[in-house]
């Protein structure tokens, strides 16, 4: 990973730089459809979102700069043993660096410590890059959606076994 570059909790100052990051970054992979966390009402309030027992988020950032983030939340219906990886999104000029396995390290680290033994997520087939990521550090696909998201636009879900990974 780059030098400089911090990764924190998430704070309410954060909202409006993480809300403009994860739609961009929808509309550049043509990924902004109905039923994605574009339209979430919750994506403009992220910090009210996840201060909640069992969810963090963290925030990436370098030269005072908003450069993404990725959270860890307790999704309805998954199971107590079980939470979801969401709104893990980066600027462009971020990515390529390793930050993305960084803030991916850290959700781990936040779940693990929480006592899950799974983590869920759910992305779309436009999200490539992230895909290979999310298959590169362990996680497998699933055949059918977990849990209540809401997220009826993403068409990939997959699941990493706490218990499994190094």
């Amino acid at each position: 990973m780059a030098s400089g570059i911090d990764i924190r909790v998430i704070e309410a100052k954060d909202n409006a730089a993480l809300a403009r990051i994860i739609r961009q970054t929808l509309e550049e992979f043509g990924a902004n459809h109905p039923g994605t966390v574009y339209y979430d009402a919750s994506t403009d309030c992220l910090s009210a979102l996840f201060d909640m027992p069992g969810s963090t988020y963290f925030v990436a950032e370098g030269n005072n700069e908003i450069l993404g983030g990725g959270g860890i939340f307790p999704t309805a219906e998954l199971g107590n043993d079980t939470c979801e990886l969401v709104k893990m999104y980066l600027l462009p000029g971020a990515r390529g660096l390793g930050l993305g396995f960084a803030l991916l390290q850290k959700c781990i680290a936040f779940a693990r410590a929480a006592g899950y033994r799974h983590i869920y997520l759910e992305t779309m087939p436009e999200l490539a890059l992230a895909i290979k990521l999310y298959e590169k550090a362990g996680f497998k696909r699933l055949t059918a959606p977990m849990g209540k998201s809401g997220h009826y636009g993403c068409g990939i879900w997959m699941i990493l076994n706490l218990d499994e990974y190094k």
